[in-house]
């Protein structure tokens, strides 16, 4: 029945379907569109999303199947939340559990006060400010981020205890004995949280950077129209319109710090990581490490959701698109000094000093640079690093490109799932990975011996396979962001003219796309490989037998207060580190608008 004209209506097609209903076969059709009966309604729609699913296309479903292996690491810790252990869990809550606590809160207080600090108002300097030597310190206050924690860690503890160089020559030239004088420990909580700083404020640098060189003249003026100065300006527009970035930026070093082993370690100071490797390595017990690997993850959520909140409760907008090149305030006289002290001694103590004093440890060390074990060593690290790197990209690449071809809801939520292993810190992915990892060999092994009478052994966590997995969990992430943002500047005609010509969605992005994006691409392995050659928590957890990198020997090194030989590997760590963060500070400076 058709309310209306049904002689017209029984003519037309599904395509141009007047307004009403139309009774066809049992089944209704409204605007064209099939609807089941409400008594069929659950096995029709059951019947579409089927359908649907079917039609996602083959990167969709890859997409899919990463993002879920990338989430095995956080189940696998978050269910051993419910397991039995062997009693350790209840000895640690008894005995070390309030120290771990403590002091990961006192540290994630003390870099979250400092970073902000350092990294912000060097950015404004920089941006907005002439003095003398403001172009070096534009690329050259990004440097820290290629010395480790554990590294400058260290190196001051080799300068700044009482057998070093410093207090040696205090002693000299005032002629005083050790009791005579008072010097701080920087073998202490507070020396972790100043070396984590100092290596950790270039997150909130770059961010904020970027985020003033964002901004139009237009703001500004206003603000100096209303008798605002340079100084309130900053305060009252500037900074709040630079205040999401500032806080993503804040939120990274926060997580760094929470990641962080080497240098809570060498200091002595008892916290989160340092208890996992402990539950994990000296115990021996992988039910209490999950277990302290999910009260670390709590931590990590609490930033993410503070960062959040903090973007959320206010929100800033320019209200024109007109953009003008910024203001600049020259600064002669003491103003030029002091800006050059502001942003020189962060660069000092966090690049150049460190760089200073392991060459000349270096030179010290009588290890040769081409003795096969250091040779070995950097062959470890960079086929560890190599191997990550291009699995990275690829898989970045491909999914990327799932989200380009099916911008649906599946693709971006297995895109963010993907990129959640970041703000998990590398011990936690370590006992994540090895968990499942660890029985899945067992399994395969048992199998093996049962129907063939043959060993496999381990072949997951007994070689670089679960390693590199676990980095390609900490680290894709950076691959992803890079990639996504080269491949989101591609005009979508550009797919569509190699369409036209007979290219396939895999020829387009082999053929198109990629030469396109070759220099993004190298980018997001150049970071991911110098990420890999740093990381020393999950690699000492999971490395195979034997198999030792930069990092781990520069480790253990140090841990047998052997810190000048420690010297040469970390010196290799620090030197492959600078060409790509040379690499990012030209980005930077390329995302002004209007360049």
């Amino acid at each position: 029945m058709i309310a209306g004209n049904s002689s017209s209506c029984l003519l037309s097609t599904g395509n141009d379907l007047p307004e009403g209903n139309v009774q066809r076969d049992g089944n209704f059709v409204t605007d064209g569109i099939r609807q089941a009966p409400s008594g069929a309604a659950t096995g029709f729609q059951l019947r579409q999303r089927i359908r649907s699913l079917s039609e996602l296309g083959a990167f969709t479903w890859i997409t899919l199947g990463i993002a879920g292996l990338l989430t095995i690491p956080v189940i696998s810790v978050l269910a051993s939340v419910f397991s039995s252990g062997t009693g350790t869990w209840q000895h640690l809550v008894e005995t070390v559990l309030p120290s771990y606590t403590l002091n990961t809160s006192l540290l994630i207080l003390g870099v979250g006060i400092c970073v902000p600090i350092i990294g912000t108002s060097t950015a404004w300097l920089v941006t907005m400010c002439r003095f003398p030597g403001w172009r070096v310190f534009e690329w050259a206050l990004i440097l820290p981020l290629a010395v480790p924690g554990y590294v400058m860690a260290y190196t001051y503890t080799d300068f700044l205890d009482p057998s070093g160089a410093l207090q040696q020559w205090i002693r000299d030239t005032w002629d005083l004995s050790f009791r005579d004088y008072w010097f701080p420990d920087v073998r202490s909580l507070g020396g972790a949280i100043a070396m984590l700083s100092l290596v950790l404020y270039p997150y909130v640098y770059m961010l904020a950077r970027a985020a003033f060189l964002e901004q139009s003249i237009c703001a500004l003026e206003v603000s100096r129209t209303l008798g605002c100065t340079p100084r309130s300006s900053f305060m009252r527009v500037a900074l709040p319109l630079a205040r999401p970035s500032i806080a993503a930026g804040t939120a990274l070093a926060l997580m760094e710090t929470l990641a962080d082993f080497g240098t809570v370690s060498f200091f002595g100071v008892p916290t989160f990581t340092t208890g996992i490797v402990r539950a994990w390595i000296d115990f021996g017990d992988r039910i209490a490490a999950g277990q302290l690997s999910s009260v670390l993850l709590a931590f990590v959520f609490a930033i993410l959701l503070i960062e959040r909140y903090n973007r959320g409760i206010a929100r800033y907008h320019q209200a024109t698109n007109r953009y003008q090149e910024l203001p600049r305030y020259d600064l002669r006289g003491m103003r030029g000094f002091f800006a050059f002290i502001a942003c020189g001694f962060p660069l000092a103590l966090g690049f150049l000093l460190p760089c200073v004093l392991l060459i000349r440890m270096a030179f010290e060390s009588e290890v040769a640079l081409i003795a096969p074990r250091f040779l070995d060593l950097v062959f470890n690290s960079f086929t560890l690093a190599a191997v990550t790197a291009v699995f990275a990209v690829v898989i970045a690449l491909v999914m990327a490109y799932a989200v380009r071809l099916n911008p649906n809801r599946l693709s971006k939520v297995a895109a963010r799932i993907a990129s959640m292993g970041y703000a998990v810190p590398g011990t936690v992915i370590a006992v994540g990975v090895l968990i499942p990892f660890a029985r899945l060999d067992n399994a395969v092994d048992a199998w093996m011996e049962s129907t063939f009478g043959i060993s496999t052994g381990l072949l997951l966590t007994g070689s670089i396979a679960a390693l590199v997995f676990a980095y390609l969990v900490r680290f894709m992430a950076i691959s992803l962001n890079t990639v996504e943002a080269s491949l989101g500047k591609i005009r979508p005609s550009m797919d569509d003219a190699a369409r036209t010509l007979g290219q396939s969605a895999l020829g387009t992005l082999w053929r198109v796309h990629m030469p396109l994006m070759w220099g993004s691409l190298l980018t997001a392995g150049l970071v991911v490989f110098v990420d890999v050659m740093k990381e020393l928590p999950a690699t000492l957890v999971m490395r195979p037998f034997n198999f030792d990198t930069l990092a781990i020997n520069a480790h253990n090194l140090a841990s047998d207060e052997r810190l000048t030989e420690a010297s040469i590997p970390s010196l290799a760590i620090v030197i492959v580190s600078i060409p790509p963060l040379i690499l990012l500070t030209r980005a930077i400076a390329r995302s002004r608008p209007g360049t």
